[in-house]
């Protein structure tokens, strides 16, 4: 005799534990990333391009300060990405996060394995949005919103 395995609907309410660390991951790796990004074009918080690897600023044309302009427009779009499709805008932040960490790896040893551990814990954060993205059903609003429409 073969048992099926059921599979209960995961609760998609604020009263959920699970489904709250989903939220509060997810508004994390919505503003973080557009706040980072948009202080690479003001340099408020920290002068960024005194973090930029040389072997990468050779990689680029222009200037540490022009790559930095670029990588605030892609931190913007990605905090957007997390916001429409958490699924999705968590791969791609845990992607730009290993990329950072990679960077920071290679720039003057050890000086920055701090900040690159920090990352690596975000960038696992990021994994676990997207595993929680996936159990809520939230791969983008349009389908987060029939769940929760659902669960009503």
């Amino acid at each position: 005799m073969q048992m099926q395995a059921t599979r209960e609907a995961p609760r998609t309410t604020l009263r959920d534990p699970a489904y709250q660390a989903f939220t509060i991951l997810r508004v994390t790796f919505v503003v973080v990333p557009i706040l980072s990004g948009v202080d690479k074009f003001f340099n408020l918080m920290v002068e960024w391009p005194r973090y930029l690897a040389p072997w990468v600023n050779d990689l680029m044309p222009g200037s540490g300060q022009d790559f930095m302009y670029v990588v605030g427009a892609i931190e913007i779009l990605a905090g957007i990405v997390v916001l429409l499709s958490p699924k999705w805008g968590s791969l791609l932040v845990a992607a730009w996060l290993a990329g950072i960490i990679v960077n920071l790896l290679t720039y003057d040893p050890p000086r920055y394995y701090d900040i690159a551990a920090r990352d690596f814990a975000l960038l696992l954060a990021a994994l676990t949005l997207n595993r929680l993205a996936v159990a809520f059903g939230a791969t983008t609003v349009v389908q987060e919103a029939r769940h929760l429409k659902a669960a009503a």
